[in-house]
């Protein structure tokens, strides 16, 4: 079996959603298990590939519960590498955030961590390793946390929505080319295969005029899909997690690695039609999620959906005298780099290449020793993040939501993840308020494990 980019393309139009279950609140499923297993990635007639997934399943069980409420989990890695566990977007404790040596020591092979913390925010969220990161997540290491509202929006359906890309070789298993010094100095580790909720061919049904809230969330390595509708009518309602402050009507949706969109659509296909989420690429328009329309939920659609409510991050003002500090990008392929520091000594790109590592921050390749910033607990925190590098960097910071500071004093919506395209410049504004030391980096994996990542610290 050899995977084409004719028969990526053609394999990718069948693809449509699948819900992962949902598991009861028992003793018996507290424990959030890491381990291999194997599942049926390519179509019938090809074997199924080994993958490592929490339960041995890919994607992990989504884990759903109200806002506000308590999640306890003994995390139990049975890989035969060691692992922690990050709950991305969870403004939590410092402790819990599963940073190795940040915040905590990594969990090696055989045993366990209890993860127990309290979840302020509602919206989407979801988890994944933190150690060999690029590696654990293109072998399928990851899974949905859903916080749901106290007063949630009225929809008819509810649905996650994973979107993940594969890097498969001619026998159907996950190629084992991690970190290639070509995939961390360009775009980063790219796949051949698409599946959401790692499905391939998982047909779903739905009526006209049916109203859905889709959640999407971008768990590839590196890829950014820019998205479209057909024959869905709606909103973007949260980016990141946090409610936008007006529903917005959807046109082109850029979802970058790591980051969530929500969005309440009504079904305006008609019945037998089949309704598409699609991506736009090189390749032209392909099909990522289907809705085969089969009867009538109401014969008009519903009204413009009301925002959702705000959850309790602090207000932003940047002009309050801020602290501020610069984060500087170089490197890459066709970059300008010559040499950086690692290990507190100046080294050359062939040194660099050599270790591993193409990207820095600041001038340094490696995490340092002290913090991007030393904030004051309660102060603004301004990072303006210059891209010299040619390529696209999705920054995310843990622990905070930020809003991005335009130059005309006017800031975007909160986000956690932030798409930077090549040779720009973004500040970004949060509210020092979650002591503890804070990871920031790039997104793109392979950028993140060969230079690209720093840390705050809040008092």
């Amino acid at each position: 079996m050899k995977l084409t980019r004719r028969q990526f393309i053609a394999g990718t139009s069948a693809f449509v959603i699948s819900t992962p279950a949902i598991g009861a609140m028992t003793p018996e499923n507290q424990k959030l298990v890491a381990k291999a297993g194997s599942v049926q990635l390519l179509p019938g007639q090809y074997p199924k590939t080994e993958i490592w997934g929490y339960g041995g399943h890919t994607p992990g069980p989504e884990l759903r519960l109200r806002q506000g409420a308590r999640i306890r989990r003994d995390f139990v890695n049975l890989l035969p590498q060691a692992s922690t566990v990050h709950w991305h977007g969870i403004r939590i404790d410092n402790k819990m955030d599963g940073v190795p040596e940040l915040t905590q020591t990594v969990v090696r092979p055989n045993n366990s961590f209890t993860y127990d913390f309290v979840v302020p925010d509602a919206g989407t969220y979801w988890y994944h390793p933190h150690n060999k990161t690029s590696e654990q997540m293109a072998r399928g290491l990851y899974g949905a946390l859903i916080v749901e509202e106290n007063n949630p929006p009225e929809v008819d359906t509810d649905e996650t929505l994973i979107i993940d890309d594969w890097r498969l070789d001619k026998t159907g298993q996950i190629n084992d080319s991690f970190e290639a010094v070509m995939d961390m100095s360009h775009g980063g580790r790219l796949g051949n295969w698409l599946t959401v909720n790692g499905e391939a061919s998982y047909s779903r049904t739905v009526k006209k005029n049916e109203r859905l809230r889709l959640r999407l969330i971008n768990s590839s390595n590196s890829r950014i899909f820019s998205l479209n509708l057909k024959g869905l009518t709606g909103w973007v309602i949260a980016l990141d997690g946090q409610p936008l402050d007006t529903p917005t009507s959807i046109k082109q949706l850029v979802l970058a690695p790591a980051q969530r969109i929500d969005l309440i659509v009504d079904v305006s296909a008609l019945e037998g039609e089949t309704a598409h989420v699609y991506s736009i690429g090189r390749e032209g328009q392909h099909q990522i999620v289907g809705f085969t329309v089969d009867g009538i939920k109401r014969h008009s659609m519903l009204p413009t959906p009301r925002a959702l409510p705000a959850n309790p991050v602090l207000p932003i003002d940047p002009k309050t005298n801020p602290q501020k500090v610069s984060l500087r990008m170089e490197g890459g392929a066709m970059g300008r780099m010559r040499g950086a520091r690692m290990g507190g000594e100046m080294m050359g790109m062939r040194q660099l290449v050599n270790a591993g590592k193409v990207w820095a921050f600041n001038g340094r390749v490696d995490m340092p020793d002290t913090p991007l910033i030393d904030a004051q607990r309660g102060k603004t925190v301004q990072i303006e993040m210059i891209n010299e590098t040619g390529w696209p960097h999705a920054m995310h910071l843990h622990g905070f939501h930020f809003r991005q500071v335009y130059l005309n004093g006017k800031m975007g919506p909160l986000r956690d993840t932030l798409l930077m395209d090549g040779n720009t410049t973004a500040t970004i504004a949060f509210i020092a308020d979650n002591p503890g030391k804070w990871l920031l980096h790039c997104h793109m994996l392979e950028h993140a494990s060969s230079g690209m990542t720093t840390w705050i610290h809040v008092n």
